[in-house]
């Protein structure tokens, strides 16, 4: 049987990124019907105009899209620039430009003897994700949104680039599992344990991940969450959000700030709505917790004379999930040396036709029996009350 003819041409005008083809002059060759839109402008102005003719460049405005461009063509590799400013002029207004966000993706075409021949220039348009950052005073919460952007945008490229290494779903399943839940960061003053256990019915990588990260002023910051879904679609949207949480909880004061900014971003994955996190920042100094949930079961804090606490005072619904976004709560715990802080995911408590209210209380149980154990001891202990219909992450945190 004949192979069929493929319509390279049809792909390219139906593909649903918006994409440019660039000579290595910066001419555009063509223009597709995504792009068109996004730019509000039809083919017959785009081609056979040098890229910065057809969009001219504010004078006084950055040039970072130009300097992706180039360094495409002095390194030949895919550029992924990250968020960038790129002023439009308006439509019937020479010299008279609109500030604009993008996050770009530049790619070469090399011929058989590894030149530059074309450049692929993908394109998605921010402004109005950015904007959403508030004024632009607020400086702090503008660069975390930036910095959201481009660890998502690098971490899009790593998962694309794993799904073609390999045509075996399994065997990409498990290196994005290696790649995205890498051992625990290791913390100046406490003792933290992880354990992961995939669902025995499913791929060997689904959507539960955690992340423990030592802060620039002696705190600690420990989250976990949960995306819908098993296999390689939920893994790639567990490891964007993740990324992102990890950026912002180091550059944002306090958990809730942080899920603030987690929850803007979800909204612009595909996929990631209805997720739940939850982010804890453990004061060594003080001996105080700083938590907030964003949908997710709650923490427990096991107390050195057995007691288990739930903290439970800082919760909100799931990452996107309300009609608009408004500011998260956080609030505050002490603890005192010697107690346990346990984060983890739903399939540690929840049971098919069973009450959470029951799941947690058998947590608690086996938490107040097992409290004095080292931190690798009881996380592996705790991992015993998971179920096997679910996959389930558990972090503990020796105080």
């Amino acid at each position: 049987m004949k192979d069929p003819e493929i319509d390279y041409q049809g792909i390219f005008d139906a593909s649903p990124s918006a994409m440019l083809v660039l000579t290595p002059d910066l001419v555009i060759v063509d223009a597709n019907t995504s792009y068109q839109d996004l730019v509000g402008r039809p083919r017959q102005q785009l081609v056979d105009r040098f890229v910065f003719d057809a969009f001219p460049k504010d004078p006084e405005g950055p040039d970072d899209l130009q300097a992706s461009l180039r360094r495409v063509l002095e390194s030949r590799v895919q550029d992924v620039a990250g968020p960038m400013r790129h002023d439009v002029e308006e439509p019937g207004r020479p010299g008279v430009f609109e500030e604009r966000y993008w996050s770009p993706i530049n790619a070469p075409v090399l011929d058989s003897d590894g030149n530059v021949v074309l450049v692929v220039h993908r394109l998605e348009e921010i402004t109005e994700v950015v904007r959403a950052c508030g004024p632009e005073s607020d400086k702090r919460r503008l660069r975390t949104q930036l910095e959201l952007y481009a660890r998502s945008r690098e971490l899009q490229q790593v998962n694309e680039r794993l799904r073609q290494a390999n045509a075996r779903e399994r065997q990409v399943a498990l290196a994005l599992q290696d790649a995205m839940l890498p051992a625990p960061e290791c913390l100046d003053h406490l003792q933290a344990a992880v354990r992961y256990r995939p669902a025995e019915d499913t791929l060997n990588v689904c959507g539960d991940w955690y992340e423990v990260t030592q802060l620039a002023d002696g705190a600690a910051a420990v989250a976990v969450g949960d995306v819908v879904g098993h296999g390689l679609a939920a893994a790639g949207i567990m490891g964007q959000l993740r990324s992102a949480l990890s950026a912002a909880i180091r550059v944002v004061e306090g958990p809730a700030t942080a899920l603030d900014g987690l929850d803007m971003y979800t909204r612009s994955v595909d996929g990631a709505l209805a997720s739940t996190a939850v982010q804890t920042v453990i004061d060594v100094d003080d001996h105080r917790i700083t938590y907030s949930s964003a949908g997710h079961p709650p923490p427990a804090l096991a107390h050195p004379d057995g007691t288990v606490q739930f903290l439970d005072r800082a919760t909100d619904p799931p990452l996107g999930a309300g009609p608009v976004h408004r500011p998260r709560p956080q609030a505050t715990t002490g603890y005192a040396d010697g107690a346990a802080l346990v984060l983890y995911s739903d399939g540690l408590i929840e049971r098919r036709r069973e009450d959470i209210d029951e799941g947690l209380q058998r947590l608690a149980d086996h938490l107040a029996r097992h409290h004095k154990d080292d931190a690798e001891d009881l996380a592996e202990e705790l991992t015993t009350l998971s179920a096997a219909t679910d996959d389930t992450v558990v972090v503990v945190v020796r105080l």
